[in-house]
């Protein structure tokens, strides 16, 4: 292999395992540490944007793979469209699923219990106790059964839930049941105590709860999104919560970040983070074993894991 380097955003004496094969540089953005044209495996920095996440692939002309460390690929994969047929882009599953889970099921509880309330009340030194919904007997419809959708459903049923719908592009059979096409959202909604949004953002999701999807949800339901800011109308999900009539919980916002007075801060009923699903102590360990096995197997010439596109060929339809 003429070309034979390897760009990282953690140094590579950080992680144990890396093939030999390579030479590893490390950047997180700014000054390219060597030439970009000798680079065959691009790792995409973590949480530096997509304007720095995309800058080096146009000089890279022998990149073979790129690889992302988060779960959406979203702001990578338009670049894909530009480079040489064969190029393949892959994703960090198996990294952020518990800790995008964890956060999902925090979202949920606080704002079912009232969390915020209680924390405002402790500010004021207020002792109002008051009745609020519990997560046990829901009914939770979980929109994008991926992995992260799967991982939330494992820590929802020792909350003694009612029940857990699921719905993915597709339909099909998984371990805990059915899980239902996109297709039949209407149908599903009017049934939910509490909608997660997990789905990545594609042409096909951006947009998808409008204000039509919202119409559907039950009075008093929760929205939570721990997807892409993207994929929810915010316009349309201001109206409902500003009424009153539904709850929302966001890690994910359009826009984002969220700006300073927007009103989606001030709306009551809904609770803000700032996209901290994926960044935990739980991230760093996962990410430097997933890029160890990930090389190896480039080095060895084994399929790749988590390969969601590839330049040239049309997208997936799995």
């Amino acid at each position: 292999m003429a070309s034979s380097e390897v760009w990282l955003p953690i140094p590579a004496t950080e992680i144990d395992g890396l093939p030999d094969a390579f030479e590893y540089r490390f950047w997180e953005g700014g000054e390219f540490p060597a030439d970009p044209a000798d680079c065959v495996l691009y790792t995409v920095p973590y949480m530096k944007g997509p304007v720095i996440a995309v800058e080096p692939l146009p000089h890279m002309p022998a990149v073979r793979v790129v690889q992302t460390l988060t779960a959406g690929v979203d702001h990578v994969a338009p670049a894909l469209e530009t480079m040489r047929p064969g190029v393949r882009l892959c994703n960090a599953r198996g990294v952020h699923e518990t800790s995008t889970a964890e956060l999902a099921l925090t979202l949920i509880l606080a704002s079912l219990r009232g969390l915020p309330d209680f924390l405002a009340d402790q500010v004021e030194g207020r002792w109002r106790p008051v009745i609020r919904p519990a997560l046990a007997d829901r009914n939770v419809l979980i929109v994008g059964y991926g992995a992260i959708g799967a991982a939330i459903e494992e820590r929802l049923l020792p909350f003694e839930v009612a029940r857990v719908d699921r719905v993915a592009r597709r339909a099909r059979e998984v371990g805990r049941g059915e899980v239902r096409a996109l297709s039949e959202l209407p149908e599903l909604l009017p049934h939910a105590d509490v909608v997660v949004l997990t789905v990545p953002l594609t042409e096909e999701t951006r947009g998808l709860v409008d204000a039509g999807f919202l119409s559907r949800m039950k009075d008093g339901a929760l929205l939570v999104n721990v997807a892409r800011g993207g994929v929810v109308d915010t316009k349309a999900l201001l109206a409902e919560t500003r009424a009153g009539r539904l709850l929302a919980a966001l890690d994910v916002t359009d826009p984002e970040p969220l700006p300073v007075g927007h009103p989606l801060w001030g709306t009551p009923g809904v609770i803000v983070t700032p996209h901290v699903g994926g960044p935990s102590s739980a991230f760093l360990p996962r990410a430097k074993r997933l890029l160890a096995d990930q090389l190896r197997r480039f080095a060895d010439g084994e399929p790749l894991r988590n390969v969601v596109a590839v330049s040239g060929e049309p997208p997936s339809q799995g």
